[in-house]
């Protein structure tokens, strides 16, 4: 199957791949029947691999809503993002951003929801999605001359694709791996552990990913080896990763970090790809 050039992704999502496909694409096996993405987060390593047979999940169910909804309804998303693109203003961003603090809100159509988080995305600061622990968005508004909000083509194009033999859940990581057998390959791209108290971040859902979820992630990975499936994560540089992945195969890559609330804390930062 050849590739959609058109196909990317379309939320800017804490910690994306796309800067670092060049050192992730090595380390693909060449060949697998099905691809397992737990954390699917913006989906660059899934869109730019563009398998046949995927699974993907995530535990955020609003970024879940997304994918569900331009694989089902792309027509009524690209109408609701086009009313937010011809009404885009402070005043206007802020009045959508507290929809999600209305007891009604659940009862919005799924397109809806889903045109609100691409058209508060695209207009937000520093295009970072986070919510507080109520669950609600609270990224302040992000003043962009020309935000790209509509993008008929690209919603076109990753529906089709959603439309194949692509599984999209929204639960636990390992229930969305349960299945994975040794013709299958894994990516892992989980909330990164924190490099330092001041670095944290894992609000880009409820629950946040401190250093337990980290080591039932690892042995979630060594079930993974005993199964002999073919895993591939990508995780923070820093001294608790390495010693927990001390057996596995370990490549340090540079990341060039933009998403982030605090200017002082973009730039170029090491990371570690763990694969077996």
């Amino acid at each position: 199957m050849s590739k959609n050039r058109s196909l990317r992704p379309i939320l800017k999502w804490v910690g994306g791949k796309r800067q670092l496909l060049n050192s992730i694409r090595p380390l693909v096996p060449q060949e697998y029947d099905t691809y397992y993405e737990p954390f699917i987060g913006g989906g660059a390593v899934l869109f730019d691999l563009q398998p046949e047979k995927a699974v993907i999940n995530d535990s955020n169910t609003e970024l879940i809503n997304v994918y569900e909804c331009i694989r089902d309804h792309p027509k009524e998303v690209v109408e609701r993002l086009e009313e937010h693109a011809a009404k885009n203003s402070s005043e206007y961003f802020y009045k959508i951003r507290s929809q999600d603090r209305e007891p009604e809100y659940t009862q919005r159509s799924a397109p809806e929801r889903a045109a609100r988080i691409i058209y508060l995305n695209k207009t937000c600061y520093n295009g970072l999605y986070r919510v507080n622990l109520a669950g609600q968005f609270n990224t302040p508004y992000g003043r962009y001359t020309h935000p790209n909000i509509v993008n008929k083509e690209l919603i076109e194009a990753m529906s089709d694709y959603l439309q194949g033999e692509i599984t999209i859940l929204n639960s636990d990581y390992q229930i969305a791996l349960a299945n994975a057998d040794e013709h299958s390959f894994v990516y892992l791209d989980p909330p990164y552990m924190p490099i330092s108290s001041s670095a944290s971040f894992t609000g880009y859902t409820e629950g946040g990913f401190g250093y337990e979820e980290q080591c039932r992630l690892k042995k979630t990975c060594d079930n993974l080896t005993k199964r002999k499936v073919h895993f591939l994560e990508s995780n923070s540089d820093c001294d608790d990763i390495r010693k927990l992945y001390s057996e596995y195969d370990i490549t340090i890559v540079e990341a060039k970090r933009s998403v982030n609330s605090k200017a002082n804390r973009r730039g170029a930062i090491k990371e570690v790809l763990i694969h077996d």
